[in-house]
């Protein structure tokens, strides 16, 4: 083949690698808090304990009008859990909104019952706000589950784990006999599972997978759970059925192999599990209703950085996502698309 007709050939996959149809929604050269008074934001860069420059994205919720993003928690990041909304009536991107108050991030004085380190994020269907904590181990203050009605901002329930740290990503199940949480946490051959109903929570041992990422189909009645691992191109999978029925060992069933480390996945509502790779400047899809095939769905050109992206469902089906890259300008752009579909979707899944 003639090398201009090679070029021409792989700039055509290129463009289709990135054929989602992304609508623009912000973006940012800077990101800065939202602070009480002028006064309280010198005084913090001042004194070193707020660095505009270092804040990261890592996890995002939508709900209504809001945007909600947990941020790495950085020595100069006082806040790790910020909001704002979904569009602005300026050009000017909105500023990052300490959720639910500046007050719970900055309690010095009962360290244990601040939010320590924001990591996973979902939202429920009556609107509550789950968030994975940390917690901080200088402090023996341990490991949280925040559950925050949107509705009014209040904090419903704060569950204590028996372990510090390693939280990092979640799922809810809701059945007819009850709410659970399925937990991804770093480095550990298993999940944790909680039960709402019963405020309680327990390990389940995933035998030879360490897991990292973790995504559930759709399906109420034949759910799986979608388990990538760490530092694994491998993805594995376990029948939800025996987590809610309260086993202690589950064991998952490999599926295929991703083209790198998968460390955030989502379910759409039609079954595409999409898939964030570890430092690609690409997001991966695979329609679980068919034998494992990756696709790239979304590839942005020159984006370094480790944790590239993250993305969220809303309420009305459409996908948001994150752009970052900090050594780029702008670094950081808010992106959506609508995957639901009238009549038959595509053969992929999305829209």
């Amino acid at each position: 083949m003639p090398p201009f007709i090679v070029a021409i050939f792989l700039l055509s996959l290129s463009s289709l690698a990135s054929a989602a149809n992304f609508t623009h929604v912000f973006e940012w050269n800077d990101l800065e808090f939202e602070w009480p008074s002028e006064e309280s934001r010198t005084k913090a860069l001042e004194d070193g304990t707020y660095k505009p420059e270092i804040i990261y994205p890592r996890y995002m919720a939508v709900y209504g009008s809001r945007i909600f993003l947990s941020l790495k928690k950085n020595d100069g990041v006082p806040v790790s859990l910020v909001s704002f909304p979904t569009s602005s009536a300026t050009s000017a991107p909105p500023k990052l909104t300490p959720f639910p108050s500046l007050d719970i991030h900055l309690n010095e004085s009962e360290k244990c019952n601040m939010i320590n380190r924001a990591e996973g994020l979902q939202v429920d269907s009556v609107g509550r706000l789950w968030v994975l904590d940390w917690g901080n181990s200088l402090f023996n203050c341990s490991a949280k589950l925040w559950i925050v009605n949107l509705n009014n901002n209040e904090t419903e329930l704060i569950h204590q784990f028996s372990f510090t740290g390693q939280m990092h990503d979640l799922v809810i199940d809701e059945t007819p006999n009850g709410t659970f949480a399925y937990i991804a946490r770093w480095s550990d051959v298993n999940i944790v599972v909680f039960s709402l109903e019963r405020n309680e929570s327990w390990i389940v041992d995933t035998p030879g997978v360490e897991v990292l990422s973790i995504a559930m189909s759709p399906k109420v009645e034949r759910r799986q759970l979608y388990l990538g691992e760490l530092y694994s191109d491998e993805l594995y999978s376990i029948s939800v059925a025996a987590l809610r029925n309260g086993t202690r060992t589950a064991n998952p069933e490999f599926i295929g192999k991703w083209t790198g480390t998968p460390y955030r996945m989502l379910v759409d509502n039609h079954g595409t599990l999409f898939a964030a790779i570890l430092s690609e400047n690409y997001a991966s899809s695979w329609n679980t209703s068919q034998p494992f095939k990756e696709q790239r769905f979304h590839e942005v050109a020159e984006l370094d950085y480790v944790w590239s992206f993250t993305f969220a469902l809303d309420q009305n089906g459409t996908l948001w996502m994150t752009e970052f890259d900090k050594a780029k300008t702008p670094k950081l752009r808010i992106v959506k698309e609508s995957l639901e579909c009238s009549g038959s979707c595509p053969k992929n899944g999305t829209a």
